[in-house]
């Protein structure tokens, strides 16, 4: 573009004189020459590493700003930890199943002029989810929040009101992360700073679970509350208050589903990269970050150089790091083996014969120890003596996904990392979740089990070069939160950038 401007203009001032043809087309050539080639200087390639929401979300804006992407992902297909699994007529989700806060996805797609509703359908679940209980109880919550009151307040007299000035609370916070954090890059404290998160501080130094449990007294009550921020990766002891905001994800945004699965979303997002010019490549194992005078020159794609002025990894942290030399690592080993992961997990995806009956769409049971079940995923790891565990059927509310007169299942038990995994253990654990199914739904269910198919720790450390074969990450505690947490500028190689 520069050269366009200095070259062309001086020549212009020529061609205005001499007016023939020849001179002309000669000045028509040089612009056409000098804007080609300023296309060529200001066209910048972006190579991403991995297929996750996170790099599929990243080449959606970089594209759209006028990059030229390239994507590549080890698997055979996009969607990182939300990839799919088909297999005799059902499909399975193979990570993530739970569709909360609707508004950042409506704000991805709506930053591209499209909407949800372009690409798949929600429905909200009513009841959202149920909670199995030690004493054998259980407690489905509706999509009301009204609803949701009466029956808090029938657990414990006065809990209702509570409930209301606690989501007020937790409202207010998810404002404030949405509007001030979620969207800043946590290069800096000062990004915290605000006139709003000021008045929060305290928010940041008190726990979730010294919050909630100053409010309230019963047991269920206590665990329905704490429950959410599990998805964060870490104990509700040791998250922040502030994160409080999960609840008001949960009761007030509610609990949605993508018809066709989660999936949907990431075939979703494919298509809206694909359009903005992104290339994907499936099947392109990333060996090598290639760097020059600490810079990066681009990847090592199956044993192929793909040139990059940037490179951008939505992969594994740890990892990316791996694939460059030692002294060009930003963190050393000791670092990551200092951090707090959040827990890896076993899941099972299972076909069933038949429609089974008294099961909803989520399902948590919290039937045991919770506290001990925490305990040995983060104080002492190993292999839980009673698990909880999750089950989703989503067959339920949508029968596309499972063959006509029959159901499909998914399972999973948190777990901590970087554990014995074997074959013996998983047949284990899937006869203890299977036989409390049993019992609490008051059928037989294992005569009807057509297939079933497991993940785990080592599965976590192959197909996603998991660290430790953790699946969620690091756990958002206190001191690893925002600024905290790894740089996603690095800090030893130019053009280097992280995301996810």
């Amino acid at each position: 573009c520069v050269l366009k401007y200095v070259f062309f203009k001086k020549f212009q001032i020529y061609f205005f004189i001499q007016k023939t043809k020849r001179q002309f087309f000669f000045g028509e050539l040089l612009d056409t020459l000098t804007c080609f080639f300023g296309i060529l200087v200001c066209m910048r390639k972006v190579n991403i590493i991995g297929s996750g929401f996170s790099s599929l979300s990243a080449a959606c804006y970089l594209a759209d700003a006028g990059f030229e992407v390239n994507l590549f992902e080890k698997n055979a297909s996009t969607g990182g930890r939300a990839r799919k699994m088909v297999k005799e007529g059902f499909t399975f989700d193979m990570g993530p199943s739970w569709y909360w806060m609707p508004d950042v996805f409506d704000k991805f797609f709506l930053d591209f002029g499209k909407k949800t509703s372009d690409f798949y359908e929600l429905k909200r679940l009513s009841p959202a989810y149920r909670v199995y209980f030690e004493d054998g109880t259980s407690i489905d919550i509706p999509d009301s929040l009204d609803e949701i009151s009466k029956i808090f307040e029938k657990e414990e007299p006065g809990a209702g009101k509570v409930l209301a000035k606690f989501l007020e609370d937790a409202g207010s916070n998810y404002r404030i992360a949405i509007e001030n954090l979620v969207y800043k890059p946590g290069v800096s404290p000062l990004e915290l700073v605000t006139f709003e998160t000021i008045k929060k501080l305290k928010q940041f130094v008190v726990t979730i679970s010294q919050q909630i449990r100053k409010r309230f007294k019963n047991p269920k009550l206590i665990k329905i509350l704490e429950f959410p921020v599990l998805f964060l990766g870490a104990k509700p002891q040791n998250t922040p208050a502030f994160y409080n905001f999960m609840n008001h994800a949960d009761f007030v945004l509610g609990t949605w589903y993508p018809m066709g699965g989660m999936y949907k979303v990431v075939e979703a997002m494919e298509t809206l990269a694909l359009s903005l010019g992104v290339k994907i490549h499936t099947e392109s194992n990333v060996e090598k970050i290639s760097t020059l005078d600490g810079k990066v020159q681009g990847l090592i794609v199956n044993g192929i150089l793909m040139p990059a002025d940037f490179v951008l990894s939505g992969a594994d942290y740890n990892h990316t790091e791996t694939l460059l030399p030692v002294n060009l690592r930003s963190y050393k080993e000791s670092y990551w083996d200092k951090k707090i992961f959040a827990p890896s997990s076993l899941l099972f995806y299972v076909g069933f014969d038949k429609k089974l009956s008294d099961l909803i769409h989520h399902m948590l049971f919290f039937d045991t120890d919770f506290d001990a079940h925490a305990s040995d995923i983060y104080d002492d790891p190993k292999w839980p003596k009673a698990p909880l565990f999750y089950a989703s059927f989503t067959s339920l509310t949508d029968p596309s996904v499972a063959p006509k007169d029959k159901e499909s299942g998914f399972f999973l038990i948190p777990l901590a990392p970087d554990l014995e995994d074997s074959d013996f253990l998983r047949e284990k654990y899937f006869g203890m979740i299977v036989e409390r199914l049993e019992k609490h739904t008051n059928q037989s269910i294992k005569p009807f089990i057509s297939f079933k198919e497991s993940y785990c720790i080592n599965d976590f450390k192959q197909d996603y070069n998991s660290y430790k074969g953790n699946a969620y990450g690091m756990a958002n505690t206190l001191l690893q939160t925002a600024f905290l947490r790894p740089k996603i500028i690095s800090k030893k190689v130019d053009n280097l950038y992280f995301t996810g």
